[in-house]
């Protein structure tokens, strides 16, 4: 019998990757492309789409030929994608006006402040669960169909299209100019500001107050149903899934059930807590967001905490102060000491972001003496992950009153040994690493799979989940407390640094924002 495989595609902030899985939920073969990055002025983070498209024409072989396998052998297609990064593009030739902006992207700012004086701007957060920030995707939808001239014309008469990355590929892939699905899931849907959270819809006062014509929005549908059929790349084949990369992680992470919580460690971090069915409304600095929905299943809601630095911490050791010459030596001098002698980093390079979300922050390092070394600072700075972690999953049982009885791991930093002890020690639960690293795309593939049938059921997939590292927490419950209160007066102590009435020295040109993952 001819093994059958599911497809995904990860297009991701920098690359775009196809990968094949098997039946037991096993990585068969992968292909990986780069795309550029382009950083026109300061704050501006744009890409090519066409050149995304592009890449996904040539890896898709790619993966296949690794595997030996043909279009005929693809169950299906699921889709993970960089969340927010948004695309215009001309219905008639396929065109993408102008590059698409990316999630990093902050030119938007000064239209979210106006926004955000408006009267009905608490509208915003009511409907979507979210802050009204320039994070998310309707302020650039909007910065577009103004920068250009007479594209809202040609908007309103519906001759133009707009979409985050899976609704641009879903419609290249099944046929572009000639009757491409433009659609999108409420993973995606929800994180425009445009969507209404509990009916999973496009909301009129929104629209209007965003000022985004409803002709140019793609359907939303769920993240696991067939879309349609490809009929370029691989013809034939079914699409059938789509989420936003954090979704497709918590999913691939088999994440079923309400208290169940994963974190991403790369740049950055993410943290989704699955809320089950009812959206809890954050009321300590978290998002409320879809988390996935199947079919005709209720959708199942997350709570989301984004740390903006953990490992871009340990970038900076390596290539800032020159302490370590890899990533991977902040464990071995770390482990050079005991503890941390008394010093905390917190890593606020360009502010807080969640649960705090204070813009005017900066990074601190506080109780040096003569006692410390270079070994108590790296441990201080493997800390601090460990420290902010435990801050974001203190607001999610604050708000959901859901305790976490495991925190699923995946990402990069995965690999620091001494880091994910000290997680499970500061959150005194296990902390566990599966056997595939690769949660984002085995999310997308495990909901297409479940969408045609490949995979029976939600069980399944769970049976699928195999961990590959375990760590338990060892820490004595006094020194966890005092630790962690002299982390919060380390945090106070990065708080108001960037005021008003003092201009910030010049350094030249400043540089893009960094990649949260």
């Amino acid at each position: 019998m001819t093994e059958r495989y599911v497809m995904s595609i990860d297009q991701g902030t920098t690359s775009t990757r196809c990968i094949l899985f098997d039946h037991s939920g096993r990585l068969v073969s992968v292909a990986q492309r780069e795309h550029r990055q382009y950083f026109p002025r300061p704050g501006w983070v744009e890409h090519d789409a066409m050149e995304i498209w592009r890449n996904l024409e040539r890896v898709a072989p790619q993966a296949l030929a690794q595997a030996g396998a043909s279009p005929e052998q693809i169950a299906a297609v699921g889709i993970a994608n960089q969340r927010e990064t948004t695309v215009l593009w001309d219905r008639i030739t396929g065109a993408p006006i102008g590059r698409a902006l990316v999630w990093q992207d902050t030119r938007t700012e000064g239209l979210v402040e106006e926004l955000s004086r408006a009267p009905d701007a608490s509208l915003v957060p009511d409907r979507t669960g979210l802050p009204l920030a320039a994070y998310f995707s309707a302020p650039r939808i909007r910065w577009m169909l103004d920068a250009t001239p007479g594209l809202r014309g040609r908007a309103e008469r519906g001759e133009v299209l707009v979409g985050t990355m899976e609704s641009w590929l879903i419609w290249n892939l099944t046929g572009g100019p000639d009757g491409g699905v433009h659609v999108t899931d409420a993973t995606n849907a929800g994180r425009t500001l445009l969507m209404d959270v509990r009916s999973l819809t496009w909301d009129d006062e929104l629209l209007a107050f965003f000022d985004v014509p409803r002709a140019i929005l793609p359907e939303i549908r769920s993240s696991a149903e067939v879309y349609g059929t490809a009929r370029r790349v691989f013809p034939g084949t079914r699409i059938a899934a789509a989420l936003g990369d954090q979704q497709a992680a918590l999913f691939g992470q088999t994440c079923f059930s309400a208290g169940e919580t994963k974190c991403t460690y790369g740049t950055g971090a993410f943290l989704l807590m699955n809320t089950g069915t009812t959206p809890v409304s954050s009321e300590h600095g978290l998002l409320t967001t879809v988390g996935y929905k199947i079919g005709d299943d209720p959708a199942v809601y997350a709570l989301e905490g984004s740390i903006a630095v953990t490992g871009a911490l340990v970038q900076w050791v390596r290539d800032g102060l020159g302490l370590i010459g890899s990533a991977p030596e902040i464990e071995t001098l770390a482990r050079s000491v005991e503890d941390n002698g008394g010093c905390y980093v917190v890593p606020a390079f360009s502010g807080l972001f969640a649960p705090h979300w204070r813009g005017e922050a900066r990074g601190v390092v506080v109780g040096l003496t003569s006692y410390i070394t270079k070994g108590h600072l790296a441990r201080a700075v493997l800390e601090a992950t460990g420290w902010q972690t435990r801050e974001v999953v203190d607001a999610m049982y604050r708000d959901s009153g859901l305790g976490i009885g495991e925190l699923k791991v995946d990402g990069g930093m995965t690999a620091d040994n001494l880091l994910m002890q000290f997680v499970a020690d500061v959150l005194n639960v296990p902390v566990a690493r599966p056997m595939v690293a690769e949660t984002v795309s085995l999310g997308a593939a495990y909901a297409a799979g479940l969408a045609v049938g490949y995979w029976a059921d939600l069980e399944g997939l769970r049976r699928n989940w195999h961990r590959a590292a375990r760590w338990v927490p060892s820490m004595d419950p006094h020194r966890r407390g005092a630790e962690y209160r002299n982390w919060r007066s380390a945090v106070e102590r990065s708080l108001n640094w960037i005021r008003s009435d003092v201009a910030p020295p010049d350094h030249g040109v400043a540089a893009p924002p960094g990649r949260l993952r």
